[in-house]
C-alpha cells in the first residue's frame, strides 16, 4: 500500500490526503506482547463493562494507551475528539464521519472484501414438502381432476368428440376416488361439491354430444335429485332438448315446464328462452294453437325476430289472414338494437377518428350487427313471399301490400327486393310478359335496384335467344353499376354467342377483378379459353375453379376433356373416376371412360363401362353398336343379337341394324331364322342389293326353289343402280346445273348413309361380309376390330347431367336469376 497513490502529491488541497496511511494505534497483532494491556486484562479494570463506543476512547477522557509499538499516543475522548482532517504526526487524519462501504472495524486485517456475502456461498435449498400426508394427497388429486375437465372441453372444442368423452369418465373415476379418499381420512365434511358437479355436469354433456342420450339423461337424474347442488333444476332444460332430440315431444314439454316453474321471474332472458323452446315443440306435436299461444306471450314481453317469424308460420298453417298481417306487421317493428351504418362513415378530417372508425368497421361487433340485419332481411323477405298469396285474393295483390308496409318500416330498401321477388314469382308461373312489365319499373329507380332489375331482364333475353337485347339490357346494367358481376358476366355471354371469344373472355376477367368468388366467370372463361385453343389457361381456370366447388360434375368433366385433349389419357380417367362417384348413373359419362379404355386397350374395363352406360341409359346407338361389336369379337353373336335388336326398335328406318342381326343368326349357324329374317329386311327394303345377295346365297346352299326369283331381282336392282349412276355421272358433265344438283344428291345421299365416323365404320362392315361364292365365315377378327374401332364416334363437349343439362350452344355457365338481388 505504500506505493499506491490514489492522487498525485502536488494536490496539496486534496481531503483525501492520507488516508491509506497505516496508524500504529489500531494494530491488534502484538496486543499480547503489550504489558499495560495484559496487565488491565488480569486486573479488575479488565472487567469492568465493555465500552459502549466502537473506537477506544470515547468513554476514558485522554487516557493514554500504550503499545508495544512505540510511544503512547493522546486519543480523543467524547468530550475532546479530534476533529475530521486534524492532523497527527504531521499525516493528515482521513475522514471518518463517513463510514466507507465495506469497511468495520471488526474485520481482522487481511480479511477478503466481500460486501455482498458472496463467499458464503448459495443459500440452502427449500425444504421439500412432505407428499405423503393425506391433505397433499387430496390436494394433487383435485389438480388433476379439474386438469382432465379441462382436457375434455379443449377436446370438445376441437371436434374430438371421443377423446372428449374419455377424459370426462377419468375425470369421474378420479373424482369418486377422491371422495372414498376424504372418508378415509375422515375429512368427509370438507368434500368440494363444486367440483363434483363440475365432474358430472361435463360428463353428462359430453356423452350427449356423443348421442348417447340414455346416459346423458342418468347423469343429469343425479345432478337434479341431489339437493346439495344449487339452482341444479335448470338443468332439466338440458334433459328437455335430449327428449327433443329423441322426438319424444311430450315428455321435452313436460321437462321444459317443470324448468320454467324453477326459474324466477329475475331471470326473464332464461324464461322467454324455455318459452321459444316450448312453441317449438308445439310446432312438431302440430299443436299451432298452444305454440300460437307461447310466441305470442313472447312477442308481448319480448319481442325478436325467429319468435315474429315462428308466428307468422303458426298463422299460415292455420290459414288466419288477418292474423298473418298483424303478425308481419309486429316481425317488421322488432327493434334490432343496432348501430347505424353512417357511424362508420368517417364524417371529418380527423386523423384519430378515422382510425378508429377503419379499426372498427370490421371488428367482431359490426360482423354480429350485419349478420343480425341480414338474418331479419331474410326472415322479411321469406315472411313475404309466404304470405303474399294467401293473405289477398291474388299474389300480386299480396306483394303490394307486403311492399306498403315494408316501406313504412325501418326496412325500407327490402320493398324494391320485394318487387323483383314479385317479377320472379312470375317467371315461375311461365308469365314472361308480367315479370318483363315489372322489371322494366326499376328502370327509373336507384342505381343498385336498376342494376338487378337490368341483370334479370338480360337474363331472360338470353335465354329466349334475343341476343340484341339481352345484350342492350346487359350493358344497362353495367352503366347502372359497372362493379356488378352479374351485368358482366352477361355481357360477356351475349359477346360468347357471336365467337368474339377476346372481347368476352376481357368481360369475365373484369367480373373476377370485381368480385373474385364468382364461379360463373370463373367457369365461362375457361370455356372461352377452351374455344381460343388456350388449354393450358383453361385447365388453370378449372382447376381454381374445382379447389370452390369439389363436388361440381361440369367442373370434373371439363377438366377430364381438357386432359384427353391435351393427350394425358390417364388423367382423364382420374378425373372421369372422381365424376362417377359424384354422379354415378350418369351414362354418358361411362360411356366415355369405357371409350378411354377402349383406346388404352383395355377392352374388359370398356366393356365393363359400356355395360353400365347401357343399363342406365339402353337408347344410346354408339353404346349399343359397341356392345354389339365387342361380342361379335368375342365368338358370341348369340349375345350381339338383342344389341342389335334394340338397335332396330330405336331405328327402325335403318337397314344396318337388321342386316347386323341376320348375321348373327347366320354367324352362329340358325341358318333357318337367318333366312326369314333376311326375307323380312327385303319385303321392307326391297332394293337392298346386300340382302338379295345373301337371299341368292342362303338358299342355294339350302336348295330352296325361291333362289331363281331373288336372283333376278338383285340382277334387276344392280342394272338400275348402274343406270342411276349412269345418269348422275351425265348429269354432272351437261352442266355447271347438273354438278351442283350432283352434289347435292351426293351429299343427301352420303347423309342417308351416315356422314359420322360410326356410319362410315358401320358400312365397311358390311361392305366385307362374304360374297355369294365365298364361305360363311369368310369374314375375319381383323375385320371386325376394323369397323368398331372408337365406337364413340366425336367427342362429347360436356356430360348431359341431371345437374346441369346443356345444348352445344348453351355451353357456357349463364348468370342465375337473382343472384344478384340482395345485398351482401
Amino acid at each position: 500500500m505504500e506505493n499506491v497513490h490514489l492522487v498525485p502529491e502536488e494536490e496539496e488541497d486534496d481531503l483525501y490526503t492520507g488516508y491509506n496511511d497505516y496508524n500504529p494505534t489500531f494494530d491488534s497483532e502484538d496486543l499480547h506482547n503489550d504489558v499495560g494491556f495484559q496487565q488491565a486484562v488480569r486486573t479488575s479494570h479488565g472487567r469492568r463493562p465493555p465500552m459502549t463506543a466502537k473506537y477506544p476512547g470515547t468513554a476514558i477522557g485522554g487516557r493514554p494507551i500504550g503499545t508495544a509499538y512505540g510511544s503512547r499516543i493522546p486519543v480523543g475522548t467524547a468530550m475532546g475528539r479530534p476533529m475530521t482532517g486534524a492532523v497527527q504526526d504531521g499525516a493528515a487524519r482521513p475522514m471518518t464521519a463517513v463510514r466507507a462501504a465495506g469497511y468495520s472495524s471488526s474485520i481482522a486485517r487481511g480479511s477478503v472484501f466481500d460486501p455482498l456475502g458472496q463467499a458464503k456461498g448459495p443459500a440452502p435449498p427449500l425444504e421439500k414438502q412432505n407428499e405423503d400426508t393425506p391433505e397433499e394427497k387430496i390436494k394433487i388429486l383435485e389438480k388433476k381432476v379439474n386438469d382432465l375437465i379441462e382436457e375434455s372441453c379443449l377436446a370438445h372444442a376441437r371436434g374430438d368428440l371421443q377423446l372428449s368423452l374419455e377424459k370426462a369418465k377419468e375425470a369421474g373415476r378420479k373424482e369418486r376416488a377422491l371422495v372414498r379418499q376424504r372418508e378415509q381420512t375422515g375429512t368427509a365434511d370438507h368434500i368440494n361439491l363444486d367440483l363434483t358437479y363440475s365432474v358430472l355436469f361435463n360428463l353428462a354433456n359430453q356423452y350427449a354430444n356423443n348421442d348417447m342420450y340414455t346416459e346423458a339423461l342418468n347423469t343429469y337424474q343425479v345432478i337434479v335429485k341431489n339437493k346439495m347442488f344449487n339452482n341444479a333444476g335448470r338443468l332439466k332444460v338440458n334433459m328437455a332438448n335430449i327428449y327433443f332430440k329423441q322426438k319424444n315431444y311430450t315428455k321435452a314439454i313436460k321437462f321444459y315446464r317443470m324448468a320454467l316453474d324453477q326459474i324466477s321471474n329475475a331471470h326473464n332472458a332464461m324464461r322467454i328462452k324455455i318459452m321459444q323452446n316450448i312453441g317449438v315443440v308445439f310446432i312438431h306435436m302440430g299443436q299451432y294453437s298452444d305454440a300460437i299461444t307461447s310466441f305470442e306471450y313472447i312477442m308481448s314481453e319480448s319481442p325478436n325476430i325467429k319468435t315474429g317469424f315462428n308466428l307468422i308460420l303458426c298463422y299460415y298453417a292455420i290459414g288466419d289472414r288477418e292474423r298473418m298481417k298483424r303478425a308481419f306487421q309486429k316481425l317488421i317493428c322488432v327493434p334490432l338494437d343496432i348501430d347505424d351504418e353512417d357511424k362508420y362513415i368517417p364524417a371529418n378530417d380527423d386523423s384519430h377518428a378515422n382510425m378508429v372508425i377503419e379499426a372498427i368497421k370490421n371488428d367482431k361487433l359490426h360482423q354480429m350487427e350485419r349478420e343480425r340485419k341480414a338474418l331479419a332481411e331474410k326472415y322479411i323477405m321469406t315472411s313475404a313471399k309466404l304470405i303474399a298469396p294467401a293473405i289477398e285474393s291474388s299474389f300480386a295483390a299480396g306483394f303490394d301490400w307486403c311492399v306498403d308496409m315494408v316501406k313504412g318500416s325501418q326496412y325500407v330498401e327490402l320493398a324494391n327486393d320485394l318487387e323483383i321477388n314479385k317479377a320472379i314469382t312470375y317467371l315461375r308461373q311461365r308469365d314472361f310478359k308480367q315479370a318483363v312489365e315489372t322489371l322494366k319499373m326499376f328502370e327509373k329507380k336507384d342505381s343498385r335496384v336498376k342494376s338487378a332489375a337490368a341483370t334479370n331482364l338480360s337474363f331472360l333475353y338470353f335465354l329466349e335467344k334475343d341476343y340484341d337485347q339481352a345484350d342492350r339490357y346487359a350493358e344497362l346494367a353495367m352503366s347502372a353499376d359497372r362493379y356488378n358481376p352479374a351485368a358482366l358476366i352477361n355481357k360477356g355471354n351475349t359477346v360468347f354467342v357471336k365467337e368474339d371469344y377476346e372481347k368476352a373472355a376481357e368481360f369475365y376477367k373484369e367480373a373476377l377483378r370485381n368480385d373474385s368468388s364468382c364461379t360463373e366467370a370463373l367457369y365461362n372463361l375457361g370455356l372461352t379459353y377452351k374455344r381460343l385453343g388456350r388449354l393450358e389457361e383453361a385447365l388453370d381456370c378449372f382447376l381454381k375453379l374445382h379447389a370452390i366447388l369439389r363436388n361440381s360434375a361440369q367442373v370434373m368433366y371439363q377438366l377430364a376433356n381438357l386432359y384427353e385433349m391435351l393427350e394425358d389419357p390417364h388423367q382423364a380417367i382420374e378425373w372421369l373416376m372422381q365424376l362417377t362417384s359424384v354422379t354415378p348413373t350418369d351414362a354418358q359419362v361411362l360411356a366415355k371412360l369405357g371409350d378411354l379404355y377402349d383406346n388404352e386397350g383395355d377392352k374388359s374395363q370398356a366393356f365393363q363401362y359400356y355395360y353400365e352406360s347401357y343399363r342406365y341409359f339402353p337408347s344410346n346407338i354408339s353404346v349399343i353398336e359397341w356392345l354389339g361389336a365387342y361380342y361379335i369379337d368375342t365368338q358370341f353373336c348369340e349375345k350381339a343379337i338383342q344389341y342389335f335388336e334394340r338397335a332396330t326398335l330405336i331405328q327402325p328406318t335403318q337397314v344396318k341394324w337388321q342386316l347386323m342381326v341376320a348375321s348373327c343368326y347366320r354367324r352362329s349357324g340358325n341358318y333357318q331364322k337367318a333366312l326369314e329374317t333376311y326375307k323380312d329386311i327385303h319385303r321392307k327394303f326391297p332394293e337392298n342389293v346386300e340382302c338379295l345377295r345373301f337371299l341368292v346365297r342362303l338358299c342355294t346352299d339350302m336348295g330352296l326353289k325361291e333362289v331363281q326369283d331373288y336372283a333376278t331381282k338383285l340382277k334387276k336392282v344392280e342394272k338400275m343402280k348402274e343406270i342411276r349412276e349412269q345418269r348422275v355421272r351425265s348429269g354432272r358433265e351437261s352442266s355447271a346445273r347438273g354438278r351442283r344438283e350432283g352434289s347435292a344428291g351426293s351429299d343427301s345421299g352420303q347423309s342417308n348413309h351416315g356422314t359420322s365416323a360410326k356410319g362410315e365404320r358401320l358400312s365397311v362392315k358390311l361392305k366385307t361380309l362374304p360374297g355369294s361364292n365365298e364361305p360363311y365365315e369368310a369374314s375375319t377378327q381383323q375385320e371386325i376390330d376394323a369397323s368398331y374401332v372408337d365406337p364413340l364416334g366425336p367427342q362429347m363437349q360436356r356430360p348431359k347431367t341431371a345437374v346441369r343439362k346443356r345444348t352445344e350452344e348453351d355451353e357456357f355457365a349463364d348468370e342465375e336469376l337473382g343472384d344478384d338481388l340482395l345485398p351482401e
